[in-house]
């Protein structure tokens, strides 16, 4: 005998996989899953049968719109010819058709083929079987097995799970979207086994009586423990590099201490940002020419300060996009690389949350339905980082009144809250429908810094602020092969500087538009268009010692004295774009065209550009894809940048670059693959300082603010070899060989290196999951130095004028700082009680505790150098209840 169980997986429907175009109108949804309507008896191989073997081949088959199954892989061989007898029964199948967005489609799903043998049925005294005679065998009117499938540890519901008696496998019940099942049975004794994908086998004993409804609920174990949003696959993005990673695999990540953001810095292409810091440094691009959006809107940061955790909480993210170079025309604005987060919506099913506490921060996350339509979520999160710090500072010692303190003091704040409406229970509207949402986020960050003693009269003190709030909402609508999304929003950042007698403030309002709209006129033709529309104001006041005048040293040892001045300013900027793409299907070729035409006004100047963009796809094999891009990118200027002099220069023009790349991405298992790229950016145009230098008629020289005289390029490759999420491992091995360098228009020197180069860039990344509910994960890193000029002493350098002494340096950044390497740790142990999940969790970060050079300082008189090290060895400890 054997004994059948459909597996639905939801990662592995072909036809539902996570196909956002480049316009982010659409995420298809299964939204009915194909139901047998023709099984076939396998036959049990001889062999296996006389040795008494049972086994459970799990098969990867592939149904038509039309329910013929066309294809089937045996991803794990069973051996003993439990594979090729699973696929002959498998092949004869036949189903009813999967609707993708209420459309048949074609949809791959993970099939398990249960080869269980069973003990001969009793023979009675007349030597006839139980199945002899017809309805012999029947004790009684049926009995009906009624409950839930419920995610132990979450209390998710499990939907499209298969319930069947192990006694009587020719009959099975599915759970629906709520996870409820009606399972039908002769009485009697039962095995019950349920089957659904990505949770562990799950079987539990019952008994039935005749005509008995007996009410259950079976809290099944999932692979991944806690609750997890389902990610549907990868996009089928054209871009030729684009890396995406799901929730899941986002918070494992050792050495980020859990925050999803900060795994992009861990990828090809990107290299190692100062310390602490947190910018994107891509493919040797300067970080303000790399721009991040939410849900398609642009933010002005990723993390909170010093490089702190992401400004957005990890339980609301689906997933994050990183593209380096090559990116749609619908993204603009950014001659670098392209981060773009995106949301998920709040859960469908029951109330669930996640609270996280450790020595940095704490936080909170709350989703729940309000009705089958609407979903609300919400999250909160506060360090406490300065409350720590004091008690444990040094104080000054009283004998000592040279010694002194310097009190670094960051709090940083966010929020997030969305509402959506439209969809029941998570699914997609009907044809024609629908849907709706708001959502409101938020950053605050405030860092202090107190220099108390070493003979100071007062203490010195700094601050700095920055917060940024965003109103996003959206409307999506389908109709057949039409899809369209419209996306305003509006925001509010400030930015401040208290530091002595300077005090800055900039109050920035914007507003915008995102419209996306995608036509599949056939298989072979895909249309795209929209509209991106940015606007901001920024209202800027400034109290500073002036610019330009008389200034006065009070000899000796003193600083130059000079008065304040207050300066105001208000500065509008808009920037406005069309663009269409289209997919071009010819065979295993695909050709996307695109363009992107913008008009910026920006303190009152007009600038125009126009992007032409092509990617081409070329897939000879199967498992095999060759991809290439050549476009032209425009970055308008910053509108502070275009003042007036002395504060700025108003002729500046975009900023440009040219990328091209090529890549090749080569599956070599099922769950294996290596993505080679290799890229060459010119970039030109580039805003610098200072800028260019005039003599005018009477002799006068004036050094403009800012001038677009820098040129740049950067080149190399980049290899991810890539082993995706399975049951019990994950992990990357991610390489860059790469080259930036930059000069000046008219300059005679050539090319020197950017000051961001790193010229070797290799992280190794793996995360197992080991028995009784413990999972191990290791990061190393190694990047070359980044450059300097090196410190050459042949005599003291003193200006009288200033009082205070220079140094002599080399050839311009011909040195490097020492490499740096450094190997993290991260160890979670998790508690699966039977409605919530416990994770506590270290993470370790410099195991073995290098000295790793993050900036260099000199003495006085510059005659000698030091070498600021980094991070030491940092365990952080936390606990995390998810539910």
């Amino acid at each position: 005998m054997m004994c059948l169980g459909l597996a639905r997986n939801a990662t592995a429907y072909e036809g539902a996989t996570r196909q956002e175009n480049d316009g982010g109108v659409h995420v298809p949804v299964l939204t009915k899953a194909p139901a047998l309507t023709h099984f076939e008896q396998a036959k049990y191989p001889e062999e296996a049968q006389k040795q008494g073997l049972t086994a459970s081949v799990r098969l990867v088959i592939t149904i038509g719109a039309d329910g013929v199954v066309s294809d089937a892989k045996v991803p794990e061989s069973a051996g003993h010819g439990f594979d090729e007898a699973a696929i002959a029964a498998v092949t004869q199948f036949t189903f009813t058709p999967a609707e993708v967005d209420g459309t048949p489609a074609p949809v791959q799903i993970a099939y398990v083929y249960h080869f269980t043998l069973q003990p001969p049925a009793p023979v009675d005294d007349a030597g006839v079987g139980e199945e002899a005679g017809g309805d012999a065998g029947m004790t009684g009117p049926l009995a009906h097995l009624k409950g839930e499938l419920i995610s132990r540890g979450s209390r998710t519901k499990i939907a499209g799970g298969l319930v069947l008696c192990a006694q009587h496998p020719e009959r099975e019940a599915t759970s629906n979207e709520d996870g409820l099942f009606d399972l039908e049975v002769e009485p009697g004794p039962c095995q019950v086994r349920v089957i659904a994908s990505e949770y562990e086998k799950y079987q539990v004993d019952e008994t039935l009586e005749p005509g008995e409804i007996k009410q259950v609920k079976l809290y099944v174990v999932p692979k991944a423990i806690g609750y997890v949003t389902v990610v549907r696959g990868q996009r089928d993005r054209k871009e030729v590099v684009s890396r995406t990673l799901s929730r899941q695999e986002l918070q494992k990540i050792p050495g980020t201490f859990g925050d999803p953001i900060r795994v992009i810095q861990n990828f090809p292409g990107v290299a190692r940002a100062p310390f602490i810091s947190g910018a994107l440094i891509v493919r040797g691009a300067n970080p303000s020419q790399t721009l991040s959006f939410f849900d398609g809107v642009e933010i002005p940061l990723l993390f909170h300060f010093g490089g702190g955790p992401s400004v957005v909480n990890a339980e609301f993210l689906d997933h994050i996009d990183f593209l380096p170079g090559g990116f749609g025309a619908r993204y603009g604005r950014a001659v670098g690389g392209v981060v773009d987060i995106a949301s998920r919506k709040g859960a469908s099913d029951t109330l669930h949350g996640a609270i996280q506490v450790d020595v940095k921060d704490s936080s909170i996350f709350l989703e729940a339905p309000l009705t089958d339509t609407i979903s609300l979520a919400g999250s909160v999160r506060r360090s406490y980082i300065d409350v720590l710090l004091p008690a444990v500072l040094p104080i000054v010692a009283p004998q000592d009144p040279r010694s002194g303190t310097l009190s670094i003091l960051p709090v940083y704040f966010d929020y997030q809250v969305r509402l959506d409406v439209g969809g029941r229970r998570g699914q997609p509207p009907p044809n024609g429908g629908s849907t709706f949402s708001v959502f409101a986020f938020g950053s605050d960050d405030r860092l202090r810094v107190v220099a108390t003693g070493a003979g100071r009269n007062v203490d010195v003190t700094a601050s700095l602020t920055t917060l940024f709030h965003r109103v996003i909402a959206s409307w999506a609508y389908r109709k057949d092969n039409v899809r369209f999304k419209l996306t305003p929003y509006v925001g509010y950042d400030l930015a401040g500087i208290d530091f002595g007698a300077a005090k800055i403030n900039a109050d920035r309002w914007t507003q915008g538009l995102r419209q996306d709209l995608e036509i599949e006129t056939s298989k072979f033709l895909t249309v795209r268009a929209g509209a991106d529309i940015f606007n901001s104001v920024l209202v800027g006041k400034a109290e500073i010692p002036v610019i330009s005048g008389v200034q006065t040293v009070d000899w000796p040892g003193a600083d130059p004295k000079t008065q304040n001045q207050t300066i105001t300013a208000v500065i509008g900027s808009f920037d406005g774009a069309l663009y269409a793409e289209a997919d071009v299907k010819i065979g295993p070729v695909t050709l996307t065209p695109g363009i992107r035409g913008s008009h910026a006004y920006i303190n009152g100047q007009s600038r125009n550009a126009a992007d032409p963009r092509l990617w081409v796809k070329w897939q000879p094999f199967e498992w095999t894809t060759v991809k290439g891009s050549i476009g032209l990118y425009t970055q308008p200027p910053a509108g502070e940048n275009m003042q007036e002099s002395p504060f700025g220069t108003p002729g500046l023009i975009h900023e440009k670059a040219f990328q091209t790349s090529l890549g090749v991405a080569q599956k070599i298992t099922e769950v294996i693959n290596v993505d080679v790229t290799g890229f060459y950016n010119r970039r030109y145009d580039n805003v610098v300082s200072p800028g260019l230098t005039t003599v005018a008629d009477n002799g006068s020289v004036t050094t403009s603010r800012f001038a677009n005289v820098g040129l740049g390029r950067a080149y190399g490759v980049e290899v991810l070899a890539r082993h995706e999420v399975t049951k019990n491992f994950f992990g990357w091995v991610a390489y860059t060989f790469s080259r930036s360098e930059e000069r000046r228009v008219g300059s005679t020197d050539g090319y020197f290196l950017n000051t961001y180069d790193q010229t070797h860039i290799m992280t190794v990344i793996g995360s197992y999951r080991l028995p009784f509910g413990f999972e191990i994960g290791a990061r190393f890193r190694y990047v070359t130095g980044r450059p300097k000029s090196p410190l050459i002493h042949e005599s003291d350098i003193y200006n009288a004028e200033s009082n205070r002494y220079s140094g002599n340096f080399g050839a311009f950044r011909t040195a490097r700082v020492s490499d740096f390497h450094q190997l993290d740790i991260r160890i979670d142990k998790y508690f699966t009680f039977e409605k919530w999940t416990l994770n506590i969790y270290v993470d370790i970060q410099n195991v073995y505790n290098r000295q790793n050079t993050e900036a260099t300082v000199f003495d006085y008189r510059f005659r000698q150098s030091f070498d600021v090290p980094g991070i030491p060895f940092l365990p952080v400890f936390g606990i995390k209840a998810t539910f």
